[in-house]
């Protein structure tokens, strides 16, 4: 039985990603993922003082990054991998991206999901053509229960941020934002597991060598935040916030260390200042972006990171799925 992605790198002495990764993920990714839209608007600039560009990968394939980061990571497999199929755990986006990628290359997908994910997820997941498999987080560990599906099955596993070829495709949306708009002088990217955030550093590193890449997460699920200033990999379990892509208990293998190297600094946001970015968004960007996408505008609008008058601002809008029900009673 072959290895999965995983197992092959737990017995290999682990290489970052590097810039080259992410051009060669451009390559792969052209014709295939979206040149997502740059939006910018007055109304956020009068109101914090500075030029501000969104990136919107809410209205990405699958609407989110995550596409990216699967597509890249699926079309590098073997032949023989391709045949057996992937399994991948998420609780939404990534299941969404996996599944579709697997789709577009003739391959099988299944999908571990916490019960508890939106069900505009899951749905959207097995709309994809994947077996979707739901587990309740709080009695098992996705990881070992993929793992177990993946080894009776012979499955490749694609992690859902802690791979090289993951992160290279998510830092295109960075690569594209600065080929777009020019240099700027801070990014601002949400953190879940720090894939995006690791990718988009490795891109404003070598495109924009002068810019800030500050990482958000929830106030409530910040275990990168501290993880970052200490140097010591912290994790937080089940961390109770609606932003259900930043879930994620801790930093990855890869990301730990490109976050400490390539990032300047972290900050957190309140679930208040989230659903209060994501109301923003809706209503005068006619942008819908989920809890997690919002987590970067987030950090800008309720002042948590601190920007230069006058400068211009990456922020990256992550995602756009979420259960339109539950945003009704968020907006309440």
């Amino acid at each position: 039985m072959p290895p999965s992605m995983s197992e092959s790198l737990a017995s290999q002495t682990v290489t970052l990603p590097t810039y080259a990764d992410v051009e060669s993920a451009a390559e792969r990714l052209r014709g295939q993922a979206h040149r997502t839209p740059v939006v910018t608007s007055r109304t956020v600039d009068e109101r914090t003082g500075v030029h501000a560009f969104f990136k919107c990968e809410n209205l990405q394939r699958v609407g989110a990054f995550k596409f990216r980061g699967a597509y890249n990571a699926l079309s590098r497999l073997s032949p023989e991998q391709r045949g057996k199929g992937v399994l991948a755990y998420s609780s939404g986006n990534h299941a969404q991206a996996v599944a579709l990628a697997s789709r577009v290359l003739g391959m099988a997908a299944t999908i571990v999901m916490p019960k508890d994910s939106p069900a505009v997820k899951q749905a959207a997941t097995r709309g994809y053509g994947a077996e979707v498999v739901l587990y309740d987080p709080r009695e098992a560990s996705r990881e070992e229960l993929g793992g177990r599906i993946a080894a009776e099955r012979g499955l490749a596993i694609v992690p859902p941020f802690d791979h090289p070829h993951v992160i290279a495709g998510q830092g295109t949306s960075a690569m594209e934002l600065i080929e777009e708009v020019g240099t700027l002088d801070y990014l601002l990217v949400p953190c879940g597991g720090g894939g995006l955030l690791s990718g988009c550093a490795l891109a404003a590193a070598a495109l924009a060598p002068g810019c800030r890449v500050i990482g958000v997460e929830p106030e409530r699920a910040d275990d990168a935040t501290r993880s970052f200033k200490t140097g010591v990999l912290h994790r937080v379990e089940h961390p109770d916030t609606i932003a259900d892509g930043a879930r994620t208990p801790s930093l990855g293998t890869f990301t730990f260390p490109l976050v400490r190297q390539l990032v300047h600094d972290m900050a957190t946001v309140s679930e208040e200042a989230i659903v209060d970015a994501m109301r923003l968004l809706w209503e005068r960007l006619k942008l819908v972006v989920e809890p997690t996408g919002a987590l970067a505008a987030a950090g800008l609008l309720s002042g948590r990171v601190a920007v230069s008058r006058g400068s211009r601002v990456g922020v990256v809008l992550s995602g756009g799925n979420v259960d339109l029900r539950q945003a009704a009673a968020w907006f309440s």
